[in-house]
């Protein structure tokens, strides 16, 4: 398939999706390679017939949606961001949970993938924070759409690229190695639900001391989307709440009712105004 064509293709179909091709440019690739994939079953010679396939089969739309889910995770992504969660973010929520006499702190990890930013702050939480704050848990709910996705995650098992970028401690405590793959051990997974939901329909009926919602909505979606998704964070969040987003996004509205908490670092507490 020339990228000319896919290109264009997704120029078209993205927005029907409420998806942005900006957020695809550099990415396209696993949607080409899907399309292709989905061409050679439908037997049908290209794109141009695709397009006409869609237009005459409503159903299919949901099946492109599918195909344009990036999934690009791994254990310990932006590695500053989770030092820095550990060393204050962390130790600021559990501050905030003992003044109010609470004994969690509640996280959500929206478009999780396989798992691995959940388990990530499961990590951090253990190795950096916990010995602390004896007194208080870390809850995590883990989403995504991808019901396959979501069993990895269940399994917790991971190949060594998933988990290279983790400090080697941690890697060879926490983990135990079966064949070719890490596995992590029960310690660091009892405090994590993963449920298959889709942030644009739903999301969790709980309210958060943080959320990650980072490389989905403010990357793929398209702008009057963006706007929804981040008011609905917003009440998804207790007073004080922190929202984190990937390093490249930025919010919309100008980040109208947060705050940034660090320089050049896309960590936001939400404003006392919202």
């Amino acid at each position: 398939m020339k990228d000319s064509a896919c290109i264009a293709f997704l120029q078209w179909a993205l927005p029907q999706l409420r998806l942005r091709w900006p957020g695809f440019r550099k990415v396209y690739g696993q949607v080409s390679n899907r399309l292709s994939h989905r061409l050679r079953e439908l037997q049908l010679t290209d794109l141009d017939t695709y397009r006409e396939y869609l237009e005459g089969h409503a159903e299919e739309w949901s099946v492109l949606d599918r195909m344009c889910r990036i999934t690009i995770s791994r254990f310990y992504r932006d590695k500053r961001v989770f030092q820095l969660i550990g060393e204050v973010v962390l130790p600021a929520l559990a501050e905030l949970a003992m003044a109010r006499r609470e004994h969690e702190i509640r996280c959500w990890s929206a478009g999780c993938a396989a798992g691995e930013e959940a388990y990530t702050l499961t990590l951090v939480w253990h190795w950096h924070v916990c010995t602390q704050y004896p007194g208080i848990e870390l809850k995590i709910i883990a989403t995504d759409t991808d019901l396959h996705l979501l069993q990895r995650a269940q399994n917790a098992c991971y190949p060594w690229s998933s988990v290279k970028a983790l400090p080697e401690a941690w890697r060879d405590q926490a983990f135990d190695r079966q064949a070719n793959e890490f596995c992590l051990q029960t310690l660091y997974r009892e405090n994590v639900s993963f449920i298959q939901q889709d942030i644009r329909q739903a999301m969790p009926e709980a309210t958060f001391h943080m959320i990650f919602c980072r490389n989905l909505a403010f990357t793929y979606f398209e702008p009057l989307l963006q706007h929804k998704i981040l008011a609905d964070l917003a009440r998804h969040l207790g007073p004080g709440g922190v929202l984190v987003i990937g390093v490249h996004e930025i919010l919309p509205d100008e980040g109208q009712g947060f705050e940034r908490w660090f320089p050049r670092l896309q960590i936001f507490r939400k404003s006392n105004r919202y």
